[in-house]
Protein backbone atom coordinates (compact mmCIF):
# COMPACT_ATOMS: atom_id res chain seq x y z
CA UNK A 1 0.00 0.00 0.00
CA UNK A 2 1.35 2.98 -1.17
CA UNK A 3 1.65 6.36 1.49
CA UNK A 4 -0.37 9.37 0.87
CA UNK A 5 0.82 12.91 1.85
CA UNK A 6 -1.09 14.68 4.82
CA UNK A 7 -0.17 18.40 6.33
CA UNK A 8 0.02 17.33 10.60
CA UNK A 9 -3.01 19.60 11.00
CA UNK A 10 -5.10 17.31 8.60
CA UNK A 11 -3.73 14.02 10.48
CA UNK A 12 -5.06 15.89 13.66
CA UNK A 13 -8.98 16.52 12.04
CA UNK A 14 -9.31 13.42 11.07
CA UNK A 15 -8.06 11.70 13.60
CA UNK A 16 -10.10 13.89 15.73
CA UNK A 17 -13.40 12.55 13.87
CA UNK A 18 -11.93 8.81 14.32
CA UNK A 19 -12.23 9.35 18.07
CA UNK A 20 -15.95 10.83 18.00
CA UNK A 21 -17.01 8.47 15.58
CA UNK A 22 -15.69 5.80 18.25
CA UNK A 23 -16.44 7.55 21.69
CA UNK A 24 -19.68 9.25 21.20
CA UNK A 25 -21.74 8.02 17.57
CA UNK A 26 -20.71 4.77 17.45
CA UNK A 27 -22.54 4.22 21.32
CA UNK A 28 -25.12 6.39 20.76
CA UNK A 29 -26.31 4.84 17.67
CA UNK A 30 -25.67 1.19 19.26
CA UNK A 31 -28.07 2.42 21.58
CA UNK A 32 -30.65 3.90 19.24
CA UNK A 33 -31.10 0.36 17.98
CA UNK A 34 -31.36 -1.09 21.00
CA UNK A 35 -34.56 1.37 21.50
CA UNK A 36 -35.94 0.22 18.07
CA UNK A 37 -35.35 -3.07 18.68
CA UNK A 38 -37.43 -2.76 21.73
CA UNK A 39 -40.46 -1.73 20.36
CA UNK A 40 -41.17 -5.16 18.89
CA UNK A 41 -41.59 -6.15 14.87
CA UNK A 42 -38.99 -5.03 12.90
CA UNK A 43 -39.91 -5.23 9.61
CA UNK A 44 -42.24 -1.90 9.66
CA UNK A 45 -39.81 -0.12 12.49
CA UNK A 46 -38.77 2.90 10.98
CA UNK A 47 -36.46 3.89 13.62
CA UNK A 48 -34.84 0.64 13.38
CA UNK A 49 -33.87 1.03 9.79
CA UNK A 50 -32.58 4.71 9.78
CA UNK A 51 -30.20 3.06 13.09
CA UNK A 52 -28.96 0.11 11.17
CA UNK A 53 -28.45 2.54 8.49
CA UNK A 54 -26.68 5.10 10.48
CA UNK A 55 -24.44 2.35 12.04
CA UNK A 56 -23.64 1.03 8.80
CA UNK A 57 -21.85 4.69 7.58
CA UNK A 58 -20.60 5.19 11.21
CA UNK A 59 -18.30 2.02 10.88
CA UNK A 60 -17.56 2.51 6.99
CA UNK A 61 -16.29 6.07 7.80
CA UNK A 62 -14.19 4.42 10.92
CA UNK A 63 -12.87 2.04 8.60
CA UNK A 64 -12.06 4.69 5.82
CA UNK A 65 -10.22 6.92 8.25
CA UNK A 66 -8.11 4.20 9.98
CA UNK A 67 -7.13 3.18 6.09
CA UNK A 68 -6.48 6.79 5.18
CA UNK A 69 -4.78 7.01 8.42
CA UNK A 70 -2.60 3.96 7.99
CA UNK A 71 -1.63 5.30 4.92
CA UNK A 72 -0.43 8.44 5.76
CA UNK A 73 3.05 10.35 5.85
CA UNK A 74 2.34 12.86 8.05
CA UNK A 75 3.97 15.99 6.94
CA UNK A 76 4.53 19.00 9.52
CA UNK A 77 5.19 22.25 7.23
CA UNK A 78 7.02 24.12 10.27
CA UNK A 79 9.45 21.19 10.26
CA UNK A 80 10.59 21.46 6.10
CA UNK A 81 14.25 22.23 4.89
CA UNK A 82 13.25 23.24 1.59
CA UNK A 83 15.32 25.78 1.05
CA UNK A 84 12.93 28.27 -0.71
CA UNK A 85 11.32 25.50 -2.98
CA UNK A 86 7.56 25.09 -3.06
CA UNK A 87 6.82 21.40 -1.89
CA UNK A 88 4.00 19.74 -0.71
CA UNK A 89 2.61 21.49 3.10
CA UNK A 90 4.12 25.10 1.60
CA UNK A 91 2.13 28.31 2.01
CA UNK A 92 3.04 30.14 -1.28
CA UNK A 93 1.94 33.73 -1.86
CA UNK A 94 0.53 34.52 -5.64
CA UNK A 95 0.10 37.35 -8.16
CA UNK A 96 -1.85 36.94 -10.86
CA UNK A 97 -0.06 38.74 -13.42
CA UNK A 98 -3.15 39.73 -15.57
CA UNK A 99 -5.28 41.53 -12.91
CA UNK A 100 -2.60 41.96 -9.85
CA UNK A 101 -4.64 39.77 -7.36
CA UNK A 102 -2.78 38.33 -4.84
CA UNK A 103 -3.72 34.96 -3.09
CA UNK A 104 -2.73 32.88 -0.85
CA UNK A 105 -2.59 28.86 -1.04
CA UNK A 106 -0.77 25.78 0.96
CA UNK A 107 -0.85 22.51 -1.12
CA UNK A 108 -2.23 19.55 0.88
CA UNK A 109 -3.80 16.72 0.73
CA UNK A 110 -7.07 15.48 -1.44
CA UNK A 111 -8.77 14.93 1.78
CA UNK A 112 -7.90 18.57 3.30
CA UNK A 113 -8.23 20.77 0.04
CA UNK A 114 -10.45 23.48 0.83
CA UNK A 115 -10.69 26.17 -0.96
CA UNK A 116 -12.34 28.39 0.97
CA UNK A 117 -9.74 28.28 3.30
CA UNK A 118 -7.20 28.71 0.69
CA UNK A 119 -5.89 24.66 0.56
CA UNK A 120 -6.00 23.37 -2.63
CA UNK A 121 -5.10 19.64 -3.26
CA UNK A 122 -1.70 18.76 -4.62
CA UNK A 123 -3.36 17.05 -7.74
CA UNK A 124 -4.88 20.29 -8.56
CA UNK A 125 -3.91 22.31 -12.04
CA UNK A 126 -2.85 25.09 -9.72
CA UNK A 127 0.01 23.06 -7.31
CA UNK A 128 0.89 20.85 -10.21
CA UNK A 129 2.23 23.84 -11.85
CA UNK A 130 4.05 25.30 -8.33
CA UNK A 131 5.78 22.46 -7.15
CA UNK A 132 9.58 22.94 -7.62
CA UNK A 133 9.30 26.44 -7.86
CA UNK A 134 10.51 29.45 -6.33
CA UNK A 135 10.22 32.89 -5.15
CA UNK A 136 10.12 34.87 -8.22
CA UNK A 137 9.40 32.20 -10.73
CA UNK A 138 6.33 32.85 -12.68
CA UNK A 139 4.56 29.70 -13.27
CA UNK A 140 1.57 29.16 -15.94
CA UNK A 141 -1.40 27.55 -14.83
CA UNK A 142 -3.70 25.36 -17.05
CA UNK A 143 -7.21 26.56 -15.36
CA UNK A 144 -10.49 25.55 -16.30
CA UNK A 145 -10.90 29.48 -17.54
CA UNK A 146 -8.35 29.26 -19.80
CA UNK A 147 -4.20 29.36 -19.62
CA UNK A 148 -3.65 31.68 -16.34
CA UNK A 149 0.57 33.26 -15.02
CA UNK A 150 1.25 34.01 -11.36
CA UNK A 151 4.42 35.29 -10.40
CA UNK A 152 5.43 33.61 -7.02
CA UNK A 153 5.73 35.90 -4.33
CA UNK A 154 6.48 34.25 -1.03
CA UNK A 155 6.94 30.73 -0.23
CA UNK A 156 6.59 29.76 3.49
CA UNK A 157 6.56 26.98 5.17
CA UNK A 158 3.92 27.77 8.20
Amino acid sequence: MSTVPITKRGAELLKEELHRLKTKDRPSVISAIAEARAQGDLSENAEYDAAKERQAFIEGRIAELEGKLGAAQIIDPTVLDAEGRIVFASTVDLEDLESGQKVTYQIVGEDEADLKEKKVSITSPIARALIGKYAGDVVEVNAPSGIREYEVLEVRYI
